[in-house]
């Protein structure tokens, strides 16, 4: 199978942006924050952020289970090292691992809470196989991540401009559900759209700079674009200017919450 996500370039784009990503990264906060309402309300023992980042959520997690140990894990080391320098708290760990190869023992971790990592991930299978191994039985996964439709309007433009891949590949909802192992059944599944507005096309690309979360496909056209593909490229985002003069940026969101099944 050829890869389709290259993990190097998703370690190394999101180190390179800790210390700027926090300045621009309104929308992940905020779907961060929606997808707390999602969290269950029981005792908690031992919970992981999958993809902590710059451990923004670290406080809102300790504060929902104040006597429960954390561990923070991000496959970015430079992630990892910012969000201990910046939000260290008791009783959490801090780990730098890839979800689909997690450094956990098995049935050890009453709670998974992931907003916006999995995405990264190449073989959703195997990180779906690796959170129902950590899981306690009846332990939960709850995550938001985004789907097939985020930045159409970004990858419409580019297509009319070159052949290449320029903007990342998302997963539908039939495919991260054909992916669940039998152990771990979807309690609930929610999507929403959320549509940013740009006055220029230069602060939505150096947003996803700033972010990290430019383009991180394998097979991805190496070197400078020339000057008249960016040409078409800015022609046909210009394009899809609203009524209201903004360029829009669309982002599909999964919400999801998956249990492990008890043993019989």
């Amino acid at each position: 199978m050829d890869k389709v996500i290259d993990k190097q370039r998703v370690a190394d784009s999101f180190s390179k942006a800790a210390v700027t990503y926090d300045s621009v990264a309104e929308l992940q906060r905020d779907i961060g924050e929606a997808l707390i309402t999602y969290l269950p309300s029981r005792s908690i023992e031992v919970m992981a952020d999958l993809g902590c980042g710059t451990g923004y959520f670290t406080p809102r997690l300790k504060a929902e289970y104040a006597e429960a140990g954390l561990i923070n894990m991000d496959l970015a080391f430079g992630m990892l090292s910012y969000a201990r320098n910046q939000r260290w708290a008791d009783d959490t760990h801090w780990i730098c691992a890839d979800a689909e190869v997690l450094p956990l023992r098995d049935s050890s971790i009453d709670l998974i809470f992931s907003s916006l990592a999995i995405q990264w991930c190449e073989n959703l299978p195997k990180l779906f196989s690796e959170v129902e191994r950590v899981l306690k039985p009846g332990g939960r996964f709850v995550v938001a991540t985004l789907g097939p439709q985020t930045l159409h309007e970004l990858r419409s433009a580019w297509q009319k401009a070159d052949s290449y891949t320029h903007v990342n590949r998302f997963i539908s909802r039939e495919g991260i559900l054909s992916a669940l192992p039998q152990a771990l059944r979807c309690q609930r599944f929610d999507e929403e759209l959320r549509v940013l507005q740009y006055p220029r096309l230069k602060q939505l690309t150096d947003e996803l700079k700033r972010l990290g979360a430019h383009n991180m496909n394998a097979g991805q056209q190496v070197g400078l674009t020339g000057r008249e593909r960016i040409s078409r490229f800015r022609d046909a985002y210009e394009a899809q200017r609203t009524t209201e003069g903004y360029l829009p940026a669309t982002y599909q969101v999964f919400y999801a919450v998956f249990e492990k099944s008890f043993q019989e």
